[in-house]
């Protein structure tokens, strides 16, 4: 499935699942299969978490092969919407077109989210900025920073410019915890992923050269706006996608201005999102609804590009970051 968050004529964020051109309204559709959630209203991160009972990502996929079914469709085929009419229950309408709909973050408040840097190559780019190396502590295992997971923007959101003058974007993916788990083994970590999104960790390189200097975690430098989105792939979604080890074959690129900056594979991790789960829950819990930022892919950022120096982001630029399966997330930067 693809999760999306959306909002439609009365504002009101909803639940839903992409078909197509088409949205299902989850909470709308709910009693196809569950009797008792007329007038439901849920977010994604409620689905996550399993509340109401029963639902979860199953009770999820199982609205949606109801909804198919009601229209006579294949309920293995979840990508092919645009040719049904409508569908409402109580005068509530279960499918919505895509382009009568506002996208948002699929979670705009995300229960808590962890930036690790899981690429070498980005890794040795940033330690440049401070005239250094790879830390040796980098090899031993994945390391994270917290990010501010009360600045999320979704596609198309406008991202406010902060004050810097190297302001620079990250083109990642990140995984959402579908399921509690405490110490969880990277054998087990794939149990514990709901799915998969872009991600782009704005980074003020500027701010980021004075924690480097003071020997801080990045903090103030990626404090001030993280975009996800369009949607969240389900782990089924990027099935074909799977190396067996971990690792994901995607293909990503970044545009500034409609003109390609950066390309990369998000093969090319050298830790994989579960070993990243596994460092994450070491001592520690993690809830539904967890953001694992994989950090960027080698040459996912503008320093990679064009060097210290810039050229950085500027207001008005338009960036777009694009993967396979996960779809394009695009953010103007606004004075």
């Amino acid at each position: 499935m693809r999760l999306v968050t959306f909002q439609f004529i009365d504002r009101r964020s909803r639940a839903g699942a992409l078909l197509g051109d088409t949205l299902v309204d989850l909470a709308a559709a709910a009693p196809l299969v569950f009797e008792e959630q007329a007038d439901a209203r849920w977010d994604l991160l409620d689905i996550l978490r399993g509340a109401p009972e029963g639902m979860g990502l199953d009770g999820a996929a199982e609205i949606v092969a109801a909804v198919i079914d009601q229209l006579g469709g294949d309920a293995n085929d979840l990508h092919r919407a645009s040719h049904y009419g409508p569908l409402a229950i109580g005068g509530v309408e279960m499918l919505i077109p895509l382009d009568e709909a506002r996208l948002l973050a699929p979670l705009p408040h995300p229960a808590s989210l962890r930036y690790f840097d899981a690429c070498e190559d980005h890794v040795a780019a940033v330690a440049r900025l401070h005239g250094a190396s790879v830390p040796y502590p980098w090899y031993e295992r994945p390391l994270f920073v917290f990010g501010n997971h009360n600045a999320i923007y979704g596609p198309d959101d406008p991202v406010p410019l902060p004050r810097t003058r190297a302001l620079d974007y990250e083109l990642e993916v990140a995984c959402v915890i579908g399921r509690t788990g405490r110490d969880i083994s990277p054998q087990d970590a794939g149990d514990h992923i709901a799915g998969y999104l872009l991600l782009n960790d704005w980074t003020a390189r500027d701010m980021q050269r004075e924690e480097l200097v003071a020997g801080l975690a990045f903090s103030k430098s990626k404090d001030f706006a993280t975009s996800i989105g369009p949607w969240l792939a389900t782990p089924d979604e990027l099935h074909e996608y799977e190396l067996g080890d971990g690792h994901l074959n995607l293909n990503l690129m970044a545009r500034l201005n409609g003109i390609e900056q950066s390309r990369g594979r998000l093969r090319d991790l050298t830790y994989s999102f579960p070993h990243m789960i596994a460092a994450a829950s070491q001592d520690c819990t993690l809830f539904p609804g967890d953001i694992i930022a994989g950090g960027a892919v080698a040459g996912g950022s503008l320093l990679e590009v064009t060097g210290n120096q810039g050229p950085w982001v500027e207001p008005d630029d338009v960036v777009e970051l694009e993967a396979t399966g996960l779809g394009l997330l695009r953010n103007r930067v606004v004075a």
